[in-house]
């Protein structure tokens, strides 16, 4: 792979992509940006013993990042690191365009069983649709 500058790499819970990715773009010689993708809080969930649902969640995404600046660390990388919450496939696809990424990197798991490969939510899919520049998708 020749001529990419800029690489988004969107982790989803697998540092598997995210070790795949930074030695792609450590070939490259590019810049790399790391995204974690949530989905939004919508106020349905039923939780005793938490007072405040956004503290718990800001937490989740320091730890988030905390675990993607180690993975980075380990493989002697800089990366920009960003955490956002939104509708996945397209929070991906928007901040591919927001950074100018020439690559997006994302993972995916195989679908076990013929039904899951049928009803599956096909987030890859919904990213190569939307995207502004190439996917390339690494099975976990």
């Amino acid at each position: 792979m020749k001529g990419y500058r800029k690489i988004l790499i969107a982790v989803n819970g697998c540092h598997q992509v995210l070790e795949k990715g930074l030695r792609v773009a450590g070939d490259e010689k590019c810049w790399v940006t790391v995204l974690k993708v949530v989905p939004p809080y919508e106020g349905d969930l039923d939780l005793t013993g938490i007072r405040n649902i956004e503290d718990v969640l800001g937490s989740m995404a320091a730890e988030t990042s905390a675990a993607i600046e180690g993975v980075v660390g380990r493989n002697r990388s800089l990366a920009k690191i960003r955490v956002e919450e939104g509708d996945i496939p397209e929070t991906i696809a928007q901040v591919a365009a927001e950074e100018k990424c020439d690559l997006i990197i994302m993972g995916t798991k195989k679908a076990k069983g013929l039904f899951r490969r049928f009803l599956g939510d096909h987030t890859a899919g919904k990213v190569i649709g939307r995207a502004p520049c190439p996917v390339l998708v690494v099975h976990d």
